[in-house]
């Protein structure tokens, strides 16, 4: 898997997860679920994306949108 499925992945489970605690546990879980979506958001216009930087330093393919 490439650098941009494992980031689309990672960011869909964090907002399922934070999603699932907020309905199991407290409400504020869903301040989760908004920082993932504003950093997919940020990283839409600046291609800077943190989980990108650190899955290259651990050798993972780079793909097309995080370079």
């Amino acid at each position: 898997m490439n650098i941009d499925r494992l980031v689309f992945a990672f960011a869909g489970f964090m907002i399922l997860l934070s999603l699932a605690l907020s309905q199991l546990h407290s409400v504020y879980w869903l301040l989760l679920t908004t920082f993932v979506g504003l950093n997919m958001l940020q990283a839409a216009f600046t291609g800077f994306c943190p989980l990108a930087r650190i899955l290259k330093a651990m050798g993972k393919q780079p793909g097309r949108a995080f370079n």
